[in-house]
């Protein structure tokens, strides 16, 4: 369970590191494993996302690409450009998780979140995206909206207020806007598009 939360958190390292970068192309995808599945495990949690992230904060902003793969405990973000360090491939299992670039060489910590604020300075309590990204909410306390066909369009969790979007009748989001407004009426603004499954 410890571990699910932190792989959550992974979408917070990709989104803050994405931060002052330009648009780049993605290169090879990361590998990921292709065999069967084992008894017990979820084949929700293994899949394959390409897709442009945005984020606007009070003070920066910015644009990516990114690739990111998930099999159930392990994950894989590729992302270039970022931050002015070149390629940076971000890679996690339980208890461990690494940035490497070769500007910046190998950065490690024991969660996403840790990993986050060495590499960025701040922490984007972004915790829950692998469940929205699922259109799932990733907590009983989630205030919810569906559409008319009951797919998933608003959530309201854990301070973050998401947007789901579909293309024609697909059933998982194409496209998530989360927002985050602090006391002060500051809002971080994240878009994340997903071109590819």
């Amino acid at each position: 369970m410890m571990f699910q939360a932190q792989v959550k958190y992974l979408a917070a390292a990709c989104v803050a590191l994405s931060l002052l970068s330009g648009c780049q192309t993605v290169g090879k995808k990361p590998a990921i494993n292709t065999a069967p599945l084992e008894a017990g495990q979820d084949p929700t949690k293994q899949f394959s996302l390409e897709g442009k992230i945005g984020v606007k904060t009070p003070k920066q902003s910015g644009s990516a690409f990114y690739t990111w793969q998930q099999d159930q405990d392990q994950f894989s973000i590729q992302l270039n450009g970022i931050l002015g360090i070149g390629k940076t491939i971000i890679e996690g299992q339980p208890g461990q998780v690494t940035l490497d670039s070769s500007k910046t060489g190998l950065i490690s910590a024991t969660t996403p979140e840790e990993l986050l604020e060495r590499a960025t300075g701040w922490i984007a309590p972004i915790t829950y995206i692998i469940d929205w990204v699922r259109a799932q909410p990733a907590t009983n306390e989630a205030e919810l909206e569906r559409d008319e066909q009951q797919r998933l369009i608003k959530i309201n969790e854990a301070d973050w207020n998401v947007d789901l979007s579909y293309a024609d009748q697909d059933t998982l989001p194409n496209k998530l806007i989360m927002r985050q407004t602090y006391q002060s009426g500051e809002e971080i603004k994240i878009t994340l598009l997903i071109q590819k499954r």
